[in-house]
């Protein structure tokens, strides 16, 4: 296992004269927008530096340990940008305690030509790269700790078989969670679905890596103009749920779509099991914001389950 090497710290201020020295100072800290989970800000510092810090409740920790995990590992496969971890730490604060994540400031720059395909290409490659480091010793599926998807906790604990760790680490937890807004009818379709799971599902040729969350808020333009991943949700599964993300709200270029194709085939029924992997992400956001997601799960459920 590829365990990240996370820095952490017991203040802020700890955190800066460590990585810049002892007369660092904070100018100016602009607030940045979006996020529904942390306080985002770009800190200006002294000595001319500038870094990108995410804050939340002391006791929400855990996001950034997660979150640094995740990038670390993509990192590690050496085929996407992701911005640079500098540390974590905790803070008491003068009124209020809060944790906090710093990270390198991205200067996103106009996306280079061709952006889509280059990304398209990148994303085949990680799915293509060896993702044995990554899960447990229990089976290649999971990942070495759990992390959260969106507000809520995500359970990466092994699995021997896909099938078998989309059904109980991803759509069970979820169902179970939003169990209050189905009839006992519906109740039953749900559970007819996940007893035949693996009539609709197939086994990957090999485990991927993936992010886990990849929708297109979640990549930007970087630096160099090519796609920088952020806010992952990583684990080893199969490649197929990675790309039905991105197709979940609004979709990317055709451009991608190709390029990624030609670099990764994919296994025929694609366009058939891509609703269900899509299951998993509307059931989060049931769970999170509640009814107006409720009508699309039960069409999918349907779908499936009818």
């Amino acid at each position: 296992m590829k365990r990240i090497p996370l820095l952490q710290f017991k203040s802020l201020a700890e955190a800066l004269v460590s990585l810049f020295g002892t007369s660092v100072a904070i100018q100016r800290t602009d607030r940045i927008a979006g996020g529904d989970i942390n306080k985002a800000y770009a800190v200006t510092l002294n000595t001319g530096d500038r870094i990108f810090m995410k804050a939340n409740a002391k006791e929400n920790f855990g996001f950034f340990k997660a979150e640094a995990a995740g990038l670390f590992a993509l990192a590690q496969t050496g085929t996407l940008a992701t911005p640079k971890i500098l540390c974590a730490g905790t803070d008491d604060g003068q009124e209020v305690g809060y944790s906090f994540l710093l990270m390198e400031l991205i200067q996103s720059k106009k996306p280079v030509q061709d952006y889509w395909k280059i990304f398209g290409r990148e994303l085949a490659a990680l799915h293509q790269a060896d993702a044995s480091a990554f899960a447990a010793d229990a089976g290649p599926f999971g990942f070495f700790e759990d992390n959260f998807i969106g507000a809520r906790p995500q359970d990466n604990s092994s699995a021997a078989a896909w099938v078998e760790f989309f059904r109980d680490k991803r759509l069970a937890p979820q169902f179970k969670a939003a169990d209050a807004n189905f009839s006992s009818a519906e109740r039953s379709r749900v559970t007819k679905l996940l007893d035949h799971l693996d009539e609709f599902l197939i086994e990957p040729k090999r485990p991927s890596l993936l992010h886990g969350d990849l929708w297109s808020g979640n990549v930007m333009a970087g630096p160099d103009g090519k796609a920088m991943l952020i806010d992952p949700a990583v684990y080893v599964g199969h490649a197929e749920a990675d790309l039905a993300m991105t197709e979940l709200f609004g979709g990317f270029p055709p451009d991608f779509y190709q390029a990624y194709r030609e670099a990764n085939p994919l296994e025929p029924g694609y366009e058939n099991r891509r609703d269900l992997y899509n299951l998993y992400q509307l059931l989060n956001h049931l769970n999170i914001f509640g009814k107006s997601y409720l009508g699309p799960v039960l069409s999918v459920v349907d779908e499936y389950a009818a």
